[in-house]
């Protein structure tokens, strides 16, 4: 692996992975098979600038990188407002986790403000890894395949990858990056649940994960 120590919100067994797995149209406990998902690369890329505010209205927590770190995220537009509304907070929460490891803090604004409940709790447990090693990351992490379903009780379903290959652990101390090859592991599948709160925002709450999953290899 790259840049992940761990694996973000492993912890979602059982009733719950079932849940999220079946939402997205599987009902197995991994993702399994050699589809890609689909929806790639549809729209849009987005990214959170280094050293630039990723939110910056609605009374939104503005989120920063540092000038060597970057996320992209590929098909933000899909044509459909509500589909592109819950990519754009899931994108966001992404961010909101890496701008946590970068503040050094397991509590800050926008951590809460995207993920609630099992993910938020799964969110802060990532970070603080980081923290315990004296972890950040460096280079650019790509979002692709990015897929978006909806559940007749309004919640919503986001499927995607991630491509690690080219972002990888920094000392926090010396600020040395961690060189380490590309492999299968560089690629993660993340399976996430969200639910728009009373302010509008669709916050994360559920997330399972599968580093080296078949789904997302180049």
């Amino acid at each position: 692996m790259n840049r992940r120590p761990r694996l973000l919100a492993t912890a979602v067994v059982g009733a719950t992975a079932a849940l999220l797995l079946t939402a997205c149209g599987g009902g197995d406990d991994e993702p399994k098979g050699n589809d890609k998902i689909a929806g790639a690369d549809t729209g849009g890329e987005t990214s959170a600038s280094p050293g630039a505010s990723a939110t910056t209205s609605g009374g939104r927590p503005a989120i920063k990188f540092p000038s060597d770190a970057r996320n992209v995220f590929e098909g933000q537009k899909t044509g459909d407002a509500k589909k592109d509304a819950v990519l754009a907070d899931s994108a966001q929460r992404i961010n909101s986790i890496d701008d946590a490891i970068f503040q050094g803090s397991v509590n800050t604004q926008a951590l809460g403000f995207y993920s609630a409940e099992g993910a938020l709790d799964s969110a802060r447990v990532f970070v603080k890894g980081y923290l315990d090693d004296d972890r950040s990351w460096t280079g650019t992490t790509r979002y692709f395949d990015r897929q978006v379903t909806f559940r007749p009780d309004g919640s919503a379903a986001a499927v995607y990858c991630s491509d690690e290959s080219k972002s990888f652990l920094k000392n926090r101390k010396t600020n040395k990056p961690e060189k380490t090859p590309t492999s299968a592991d560089s690629y993660v599948l993340y399976n996430t649940k969200l639910v728009k709160n009373a302010d509008g925002v669709w916050q994360t709450t559920n997330v399972i994960s599968k580093r080296g999953a078949d789904q997302c290899q180049p």
